[in-house]
C-alpha cells in the first residue's frame, strides 16, 4: 500500500514538476476560463469542459466571452494547442489534475443547489478519477468536499490520498479587477489528507503566488464564506446607515467619506442599490442553510440580507419622491435607467438589483428605458429590453434618470448637465453641478 501510495504521489508531483500534467478546468466562466489561460501560460496542457456549446464553440476559435480574458491572450494558447475546450465529460479520461469551477446557485427557498457539484463528481468517477487531483474551487457549505465528493469517489474501495488525491480550494476571482489576478491573489487550500494538501500546493503554486494551506477542505470552505458573509454584513451596515442618514436628512456619502479618514478601526464600505453578483448575495445563504441543519439561527447573515434587499425598494422610493417634486407620478413617467450590470464595467448580470428596480418601477407603470455600454440587450422574466443610446435627447426627454451601476465610460458630466431630475444610487454626480434637481441615497 505503501508503495501505491509513492506512486501515485510521486507521478503527479514530477508531471506538475516538469509540465508534463494535463489539467481539467470544469466550468468555463468567470472563474474557470482564467484559471485555463493561467495553467496554460506556465506550460500546461489544460481542457476546459462545460455543457454551454456556445463556450466551447468561441473558446475553440481563440474567441473569449468574458472581459477579465482578451482574445489577444486566449488565441495563441489555442493555436498552439495549450487549451482547448469540449462539451463531453470523456476529456477528464486522460487529465492528471481536475479544478471544478461550476455554478452554486441558491433555490427559490434560499437552499443551496449543489447539482453541478454532484454531476462533475459523477461524470470523473465515470471516466476514472484514481491517479487524479481533484480540487473543488466552487463556493458552497462547509462540510460539501468530506460529505458529497468525497464518497463518491471512494467508491469501489478507491481510497484518498493513496488512490487519489481531493482538495477544496475556493475562487477568489473578481471580475473587471485589474489590480489583482490569478497569480497576485493569495489562494487558500485544504486538503482531505497531508498528500492531499502537497500534491494540490504542488499544483497551485505554478500559477498562484501566495498558496495558503489550511488544515482541511472545511476550514478552506468556511474562509470562503467568511470572506463573502463579511462584505454582506457590513454592506447591509452602511445601506442601513444610508436610511439612518436619510431620516437624519445628513448626507451618507459624507459620513462615510469622513468616516474614512481614520487611519485604524476602520473600512470603508459604500451604500448601493442593493447585492449583486456571484458570491455576495449567494455565499452567505449557504452558510446560514447549514447552520439550520444544527439548530442554529444566523442572524447578521438574515438581519443583513433584510436590509440589502430592501435597497432596490428604497431606490424606487426615492425615484418616486424626486418626481413627486416636479408634480409627477412614477405611472406614465419615463425613466431612463443607466448601468444594470451588478458593478461597474463588466457585462455580468447576476443577481442585478437593476433586475429588481426595472421590475418594481415596471409594476408601478413606468415607461422605461436602460443604457448600458456592456449589456446591449436584457431580457429577463417577463421583459426584453436593449440598451439605448446615450442622446443628449434622451437624457433631456427623461422624467427621471435612475443611476443604478457607475460604468466609467458613461459620460456622466453629460447627465449631469442634461438630465431634469437625478437618482443617483452610486454617488456619480459627486463633485458636478446638476442641470436638474439630484436625489442619492
Amino acid at each position: 500500500m505503501g508503495e501505491k501510495l509513492m506512486n501515485f504521489k510521486a507521478e503527479l508531483l514530477q508531471k506538475i514538476e516538469s509540465r508534463q500534467a494535463k489539467v481539467a478546468v470544469i466550468g468555463m466562466g468567470y472563474v474557470g476560463l482564467p484559471l485555463m489561460v493561467a495553467f496554460a501560460e506556465k506550460g500546461f496542457t489544460v481542457v476546459g469542459i462545460d455543457i454551454d456549446q456556445q463556450k466551447v464553440a468561441m473558446l475553440n476559435r481563440g474567441k473569449s466571452y468574458i472581459e477579465d480574458v482578451a482574445d489577444e491572450v486566449l488565441r495563441p494558447l489555442v493555436t498552439a494547442g495549450q487549451l482547448q475546450a469540449s462539451a463531453d465529460y470523456a476529456a477528464v479520461a486522460d487529465v492528471d489534475a481536475i479544478s471544478i469551477c461550476v455554478p452554486t446557485p441558491l433555490r427559490k427557498t434560499k437552499d443551496p443547489d449543489i447539482s453541478y457539484i454532484i454531476n462533475a463528481a459523477d461524470n470523473i468517477v465515470a471516466h476514472g478519477g484514481v491517479g487524479k487531483l481533484i480540487v473543488l474551487e466552487s463556493t458552497t457549505y462547509p462540510g460539501t468536499t468530506e460529505e458529497v465528493i468525497l464518497p463518491r469517489l471512494a467508491e469501489n474501495g478507491h481510497e484518498v490520498g493513496r488512490d487519489f488525491f481531493l482538495a477544496f480550494s475556493p475562487e477568489r476571482i473578481d471580475p473587471g479587477r485589474i489590480d489583482y489576478n490569478v497569480w497576485t491573489t493569495p489562494k487558500v487550500i485544504g486538503g482531505m489528507t497531508p498528500d492531499c494538501l502537497e500534491v494540490s500546493l504542488a499544483l497551485y503554486r505554478t500559477v498562484v503566488e501566495k498558496p495558503v494551506p489550511v488544515s482541511s477542505p472545511a476550514a478552506a470552505e468556511m474562509v470562503k464564506l467568511l470572506e463573502n458573509t463579511f462584505r454582506a454584513v457590513n454592506i447591509g451596515l452602511v445601506n442601513e446607515v444610508a436610511l439612518m442618514c436619510d431620516k437624519l436628512g445628513l448626507n451618507v456619502w459624507e459620513v462615510v467619506e469622513a468616516a474614512a479618514t481614520k487611519p485604524y478601526g476602520f473600512m470603508k464600505f459604500t451604500p448601493g442599490p442593493g447585492l449583486g453578483g456571484h458570491c455576495i448575495p449567494i455565499d452567505p445563504h449557504y452558510l446560514s442553510w447549514k447552520l439550520k441543519t444544527l439548530n442554529y439561527t444566523a442572524r447578521f447573515i438574515e438581519l443583513a440580507a433584510e436590509v440589502n434587499g430592501f435597497m432596490p425598494e428604497y431606490v424606487v422610493n426615492k425615484v418616486a419622491e424626486a418626481l413627486n417634486k416636479e408634480r409627477k407620478a412614477i405611472n406614465g413617467s419615463r425613466i431612463l435607467v443607466l448601468g444594470v450590470a451588478y458593478k461597474p464595467n463588466v457585462s455580468d448580470m447576476r443577481e442585478s438589483p437593476a433586475l429588481d428596480i426595472i421590475h418594481l418601477l415596471q409594476a408601478r407603470g413606468a415607461a422605461l428605458s436602460y443604457h448600458d455600454p456592456f449589456v446591449p440587450d436584457l431580457a429577463h422574466e417577463g421583459f426584453d429590453l436593449q440598451s439605448m443610446p446615450l442622446t443628449l435627447d434622451a437624457l433631456q426627454s427623461a422624467d427621471c434618470v435612475v443611476i443604478v451601476t457607475d460604468h466609467q465610460a458613461v459620460d456622466w458630466q453629460a447627465v449631469a448637465a442634461h438630465a431634469p431630475v437625478v437618482v443617483d444610487a452610486r454617488n456619480a454626480m459627486q463633485g458636478m453641478t446638476p442641470h436638474g434637481r439630484v436625489l442619492s441615497l
